[in-house]
């Protein structure tokens, strides 16, 4: 999609061929360009009008109940910030007492619609022309200019998100010093503007925070999703795990440089959420529930009772093995086990390999966990525990 054709889907044609092109969702593609051409519509506009409606289909999690009306390019909706996030930034902000916020790097205005609900003056900058238009029509109550994020005036505000363009050329960008804007100058905004919050991924580089930030990690539902970096008055805490589950946020802070006691396997094994271990947490989470490591640098947290947490999966421990593939698969065939999970920590093993080798056959489940301790590689078959909301 180009300028032109954003233009012409906002016309009553183009509305009519994206109502078009919702009906015949999930019909092969072909076969709907075809459809969409016999009913009148131009190429151009119907090929725009199909790729809105499948990235609409796959904006829900990022765009909420209004996926179905915002407009999207395939590069913005893979950056944009998931709405149940993007809101819980926007109203720490607000609680901070932020009245003005610059997102520099606006993408396609996720993050700016849930600033401007709040209340607080949004402007929103993107280089992309494309991109900038997109967030202009998604977050109309914000000011939204195509430009060099570098050269907005930053005395307008009194806040600053930044979210540094990580792909070019479609492709994923690794290295923050090939971001856009600059790496130099991202980091730098906090000194300008003491109220900044920076986007970043969740494996970037620790050592390369500005100083005295909180260093956010946020998951949904498993999976980790960001960074971010808290600036200035806005820290709260050096590290923060945020963990939604089910649309209900939970937060687990600390130093990030506490250390957990270390001793033998236990009868329960929990298996920390990601952003958990990414923020550091692991030794706080085992903390709050009498538990220890096996090993000082695997994060499995062994424990004598079960802990029902929504930062971390439960298993009782069924049987304790040193690694040997021979035993293993006895031992599984004896169970009956025919559908086994398998998760790892501190092994260098391939699980679909191993899971090949296994040769599975039988009804039962199981999961397996493999792990080591400073001397030896170990299994571990558990059962997992159904998760139990915390009071």
């Amino acid at each position: 999609m180009d300028l032109e054709q954003l233009a012409q889907l906002r016309t009553p044609d183009g509305v009519a061929a994206l109502d078009l092109a919702g009906e015949l969702a999930g019909t092969d593609e072909l076969t709907a360009a075809s459809a969409l051409r016999a009913r009148g519509v131009p190429p151009g506009l119907a090929a725009a009008a199909l790729t809105q409606v499948a990235l609409r289909g796959r904006a829900a999690a990022k765009f909420g109940a209004d996926a179905g009306r915002v407009f999207l390019t395939r590069a913005g909706l893979e950056q944009a910030t998931r709405e149940i996030v993007a809101v819980r930034r926007a109203a720490r902000l607000r609680a901070a007492g932020v009245t003005a916020l610059a997102d520099l790097g606006c993408g396609l205005g996720a993050d700016l619609r849930a600033v401007a609900a709040t209340g607080i003056r949004a402007y929103g900058v993107d280089a992309d022309p494309l991109t900038a238009a997109c967030a202009a029509l998604n977050a109309p109550a914000a000011t939204v200019t195509c430009g060099d994020a570098q050269d907005f005036d930053l005395n307008l505000v009194d806040a600053v998100f930044c979210d540094p363009a990580r792909r070019s050329g479609g492709r994923r960008i690794f290295r923050p010093e090939d971001y856009s804007p600059p790496w130099d100058w991202v980091v730098s905004l906090p000194q300008r503007v003491p109220h900044t919050v920076l986007k970043l991924a969740p494996g970037i580089d620790q050592a390369l925070l500005p100083t005295g930030c909180e260093l956010e990690l946020v998951s949904v539902d498993g999976d980790v999703v960001e960074a971010a970096a808290w600036c200035g008055p806005l820290a709260a805490a050096p590290r923060r795990a945020t963990v939604f589950r089910d649309g209900v946020p939970h937060e687990l802070t600390g130093t990030g440089e506490q250390t957990a006691p270390v001793a033998p396997p236990g009868r329960y094994v929990t298996d920390p959420d990601g952003a958990v271990v990414r923020a550091h947490l692991v030794a706080e989470f085992a903390a709050a529930h009498d538990g220890w490591l096996a090993d000082p640098n695997i994060a499995y947290i062994w424990s004598d009772t079960p802990i029902r947490s929504p930062f971390g999966r439960c298993f009782t421990v069924d049987e304790v093995l040193p690694f040997s593939l021979k035993r293993l698969r006895a031992t599984l065939r004896t169970r009956g086990v025919g559908r086994l999970e398998i998760l790892k920590r501190g092994s260098a093993l391939d699980v679909e390999h191993l899971r090949r080798d296994l040769r599975l056959s039988g009804p039962n489940p199981a999961s397996l966990l493999l792990t080591r301790t400073a001397t030896t590689p170990l299994t571990i078959l558990a059962t997992p525990l159904p998760p139990t909301p915390p009071r």
